[in-house]
């Protein structure tokens, strides 16, 4: 008996313990980052050649999903050999986590010399009630800023969990930053042609839904701002000049925030200075953010 409590009492520990928000986002970013990194060696490995001739002006057979759902994953190896059986190529017009409904275009097939079974097309994609991580990496930064916006809820009032989040937030970002965003990959099949397109997103758009719903709940938030302001003065000294736009318009973005939420020249430049930790880390002069 005193084994056995013993056991349970360590159980009940671990277990509370891996339940908290932080231990949760901790797990999700990893995972995330983990599913980015692969997808994005797969998909640039599968790339054809950029000089391959386009496929416009070639008739387009559509197929459409016989139930609705959010895609949770698409066996890119399955529909370029679909797509290379019948001499075609598949374009898929949705990204991993869109919802479709029953009876809308799932995906786009483009010439081919049999149109390819529907049944066969529409099994290879995967459609459930919810999205999931394994192959939607946009999914857990969705996560990450749920678990920030919760702990910053009024009824809540947590922002020291906050900023621990947006610093998983922040690893994620780098990771997602150093990799190339062609907007639209193309595979190719065993034959060396292409036969798969599917869409990518935009670096803009994983900056967009890390940054955006935490900087409109947590903008009277000193601590917050502050380690939104690292965040992305970190992302402007370690990823590419291309990337350097869309992380300067969110700057002016939180700029306009903090004038709004601190009218006091005092706590308005406070707010405005870079920390890491929010509130009693190194601040990091930085420049004039006025």
């Amino acid at each position: 008996m005193a084994a056995s409590l013993l056991l349970l009492l360590v159980y009940l520990n671990r277990f509370t313990h891996n339940l908290r928000p932080v231990a949760i986002a901790d797990v999700v970013g990893r995972m995330g980052e983990d599913v980015f990194e692969h997808a994005a060696k797969t998909l640039g490995a599968s790339a054809p050649d950029r000089g391959q001739a386009a496929e416009r002006g070639r008739p387009v057979t559509v197929v459409r999903a016989t139930g609705g759902g959010v895609i949770q994953a698409v066996h890119t190896a399955g529909l370029s050999a679909v797509a290379a059986r019948h001499d075609c190529v598949i374009s898929v017009p949705h990204v991993i986590g869109d919802y479709v409904h029953r009876g809308a275009v799932l995906v786009e097939v483009h010439g081919g010399s049999s149109p390819p079974d529907d049944r066969r097309v529409t099994g290879l994609i995967a459609l459930g009630p919810e999205r999931t991580i394994e192959q939607d990496p946009a999914f857990a930064l969705r996560v990450l800023v749920d678990i920030a916006i919760r702990a910053l809820s009024p009824a809540v009032n947590d922002p020291t969990t906050a900023v621990q989040v947006i610093n998983h937030i922040e690893s994620f970002l780098t990771v997602v930053g150093r990799a190339p965003f062609p907007g639209q990959y193309a595979l190719a099949g065993e034959d060396g042609r292409q036969r798969l397109k599917l869409r990518g997103r935009a670096w803009e758009d994983y900056l967009r839904l890390a940054v955006c719903e935490i900087r409109d709940y947590g903008s009277t938030s000193v601590q917050v701002c502050r380690r939104l302001w690292a965040l992305l003065e970190a992302l402007l000294e370690s990823l590419p000049p291309a990337h350097h736009p869309a992380v300067r318009a969110e700057m002016d973005l939180l700029r306009e925030a903090v004038k709004r939420a601190f009218p006091d020249a005092a706590r308005r430049a406070f707010a405005q200075t870079a920390d890491s930790q929010g509130v009693g880390g190194h601040p990091h002069p930085g420049r004039s953010r006025g």
